[in-house]
């Protein structure tokens, strides 16, 4: 086997970037510059040639790792099903793992060992037929189990988001893997690892090892390897990064097929993020990373993954519990260990930045004041965060973080959001994801120094209207009044829902500063509270203060 330190060397002369050049990119994607609109780009037929195999989780497989009565303990069938296929009679955007604009950039090639429901092999998975196409052989001797190579093909994302593409690629490679991980079969045990070396991934799964080369494959699109999932049965010790070297043996893979057309020089937004991309995937000082368990949150089943969904915006009004938001926040600490951290904007009575109480099951607040208004012009402009019930911020990565650092804020607020997204779906709650964010300097915004703390990632969540309470939605002018106002006003205060005099539409112009808000002080236990249960009764003029959201969104979040 070849030494696997040729592989992970320095890139040849020329192809490192300049220096300062991560630290451009992330200014660019955190500017108010807005990307140029282009033509919708359509998906590409699957790259990969050959007749595809049912994944069957009921596959007699005897042998190392095998489940009992010789069937297979991982059942590849069940794992993507719940994480990455399309649904049966859905379109192809519409699937269980979120992705920006319902873009879904993400693929997965399979590195199959004894004990799975597919003969050992290397395979490409194809999400909208829920099949898999085998590359090639597996290496002699490879211990049981599975590895699944997470990569990501740019240009369709580029193509919609133009330079703010490359971290939402990030964030959709972590949503994917976590997708995997909460999907890992009941008998097997499921190690993520975010930090592998590009190289090394790239030859694990049979792909060149300079995917921002157009000429390495004329005719095919890159892929840019990013994250792995190994799935190993109960009972077999697993050396993950011993088995992704070993899979990194010499290339016996096919190669993806060249389509017409694709031959053509790559846009120079597409080139910059994929040499982007693969500059901060590099790893040489550690080629196989660090692996971590993937415990699945106790009350998310099959039935729960089956049915995760990002909720329409007019869904996501109602603020969650105190409880069921501090549950939440605990979920997103522990999903990823040293990820971003977690904080919550909530509106309602009791509108505050709010963060999980150290050694305790609540919230402390960190700021008093709504700042989801703000947040709503951080995120592209989408408007629609100002009325939502609660917005979860994960937040870090300071202007000048070394690449491996953005690398795995950005991989792990992903997977931390879609660990959150799950556990959401379980306590009856919807949610939504908010990738896209611009000048989103929370630190700054709460008085601390200005570039070291940035909103990376977001995840809007409401709650189910109370029984008998409409949901208030959004409503961009009052409703008329049936009677003219009566001279002096009433002495109590009409419910919002019915106003007592027609009041002209407010405006508020864009919100270009730091949100409202101020730190808290010492304060009685009641000031604290979090009231979630229905937001409390507003103006009629401040109803009109948050335009509506489109009727149908175009994806998973707004194009600016």
């Amino acid at each position: 086997m070849p030494d696997t330190s040729a592989r992970t060397a320095a890139p040849a002369s020329g192809t490192r970037p300049a220096p300062g050049l991560l630290r451009r990119a992330l200014a660019d994607v955190r500017s108010s510059r807005a990307p140029g609109l282009a033509p919708y780009v359509p998906e590409r037929p699957f790259p990969w040639s050959g007749t595809g195999l049912p994944l069957d989780g009921n596959a007699f497989r005897p042998g190392p790792g095998s489940g009992a009565g010789g069937r297979a303990a991982i059942d590849l069938d069940r794992l993507l099903r719940l994480s990455l296929a399309v649904p049966a009679g859905a379109p192809g955007r519409l699937r269980p793992v979120p992705s920006a604009g319902a873009l879904h950039p993400v693929r997965a090639h399979l590195l199959i060992g004894p004990g799975c429901s597919l003969p050992p092999g290397r395979y490409a998975y194809d999400p909208r037929t829920h099949r898999a196409h085998r590359r090639g052989p597996a290496p002699d001797g490879v211990s049981p189990g599975g590895l699944v190579v997470l990569t990501v093909a740019a240009s369709r994302t580029v193509a919609h988001y133009g330079h703010r593409a490359w971290p939402l690629l990030l964030l959709d490679t972590g949503h994917a893997a976590v997708a995997l991980a909460l999907a890992g079969t009941p008998g097997a045990d499921v190690l993520v690892c975010l930090d592998a070396d590009a190289a090394l991934l790239s030859a694990a799964a049979g792909l060149p090892a300079a995917p921002d080369r157009p000429d390495t494959l004329p005719g095919a699109e890159p892929e840019l390897p990013l994250a792995a999932v190994r799935l190993t049965p109960t009972g077999v010790t697993a050396d993950a990064p011993g088995t992704l070297t070993a899979w990194a043996g010499p290339i016996r893979a096919g190669t993806p097929s060249a389509r017409p057309g694709a031959e053509t020089a790559a846009p120079t937004e597409l080139a910059a993020a994929q040499h982007l991309l693969h500059h901060i995937a590099r790893s040489p000082d550690l080629p196989g990373g660090t692996w971590h368990p993937a415990p699945r949150p106790g009350p998310v089943t099959d039935g729960v993954l089956e049915k995760r969904r990002s909720a329409p915006p007019g869904d996501l009004t109602h603020p969650p519990g105190e409880d069921l938001l501090a549950r939440l926040l605990t979920t997103a600490r522990t999903a990823w260990p040293d990820g971003p951290a977690w904080t919550a904007a909530v509106g309602g009575d009791a509108p505050a930045l709010y963060a999980e109480a150290p050694g305790s099951h609540g919230l402390d607040v960190r700021a008093y004041g709504d700042a989801r208004p703000t947040l709503a012009h951080w995120a592209a402009g989408q408007q629609w965060i100002g009325g939502a019930g609660a917005v979860l911020l994960a937040h870090g990565c300071p202007g000048d973080a070394p690449a491996a650092a953005v690398r795995t804020c950005h991989l792990a607020a992903g997977y931390a959001a879609g660990a959150v997204q799950a556990h959401a779906t379980a306590l009856g709650l919807r949610s939504r994801p908010i990738g896209s964010w611009q000048r989103a300097d929370l630190g700054a915004a709460l008085g601390e120094a200005p570039g070291r703390d940035w909103i990376v990632h977001g995840l809007a969540v409401g709650a189910p209207p109370p029984p008998g309470r409409a949901d208030p939605g959004f409503v961009r002018h009052p409703p008329p009044a049936p009677t003219p106002p009566a001279p002096t006003p009433p002495a109590s205060t009409p419910p919002a829902s019915t106003p007592s005099a027609p009041t002209p539409p407010v405006t508020t112009p864009p919100v270009t500063t730091a949100p409202a808000l101020t730190a808290p002080t010492p304060t009685p236990p009641a000031q604290k509270a979090l009231r979630p249960t229905s937001p409390a009764p507003t103006s009629p003029a401040a109803a009109t203060t948050t335009p509506a959201a489109p009727a149908t969104p175009p994806g998973e979040e707004e194009r600016p």
